[in-house]
């Protein structure tokens, strides 16, 4: 056994097996920070959604109160006044032609992608390559926008994009384990406010069943809703 899982074991021996308060939780993710480096924190929801209807979807973004503690690459698909914008606001990578070329390359170099509405048709082609790494520019998501330059300085500041998968569940990050215990709590609740802000009228029934926190390299802990 190498000395990871064992450390995980312990963890997970630790942990409460009962859904517990927020701050609670958050408390007990903080003690599992015994890894060499600063994990990541995610929250996993489960939701009582029908995956398979597109009105039961549950997708989005939200800036977080407090970041996520991770500088975001952002690549940006625009021209001119937008071009000039979207550098200004601290994009990575800017360009038109020449970017798309570079994809359909294989550069891959960025956390983002955000798009002019007038760039898409040059995008478009691209969802092949972009779409299955999560990518792709969307309305929806707020990544194909006129406003470039404001796009760019949400994800920089920490945006979090999320979707439901296959089973109802949402992943997000929402912060690192460093994080004072105060404010990755108000970035929990913060995701968890916005999450039941879009319940979908055709939900029958629970919508939120289960809340859970973990670090990358730690076990879950339930939260009581």
């Amino acid at each position: 056994m190498s000395k990871q899982s064992k450390r995980y074991r312990a963890l997970a021996a630790k942990a409460p097996q009962e859904a517990i308060p927020l701050a609670q939780a958050v408390d007990t993710i903080k003690t599992f920070g015994t890894t060499k480096f600063d994990q990541s924190v995610e929250i996993h929801i489960r939701l009582g959604i029908d995956a398979k209807q597109a009105d039961q979807l549950v997708r989005g973004s939200i800036v977080l109160p407090h970041g996520i503690g991770k500088t975001l690459r952002v690549a940006v698909f625009a021209k001119g006044d937008l071009a000039k914008a979207a550098a200004e606001a601290g994009a990575d990578h800017v360009g038109e032609k020449d970017l798309a070329d570079k994809i359909k390359d294989g550069f891959l170099d960025f956390d983002v992608c955000i798009a002019s509405p007038d760039m898409m048709g040059l995008v478009g082609p691209l969802g092949r390559v972009l779409g299955p790494r999560g990518l792709m520019p969307s309305p929806r998501a707020g990544t194909v926008t006129t406003d470039v330059a404001k796009a760019v300085k949400e994800y920089k500041a920490g945006k979090v994009e999320f979707r439901n998968d296959d089973t109802g569940i949402v992943h997000a990050v929402v912060g690192k384990v460093s994080f004072p215990a105060e404010k990755l709590t108000e970035n929990v609740q913060a995701f968890i406010n916005y999450i039941n802000s879009l319940k979908p009228h055709a939900v029958k029934g629970t919508y939120v069943k289960s809340i859970a926190l973990a670090a990358t390299m730690s076990p879950g802990v339930l939260i009581a809703a």
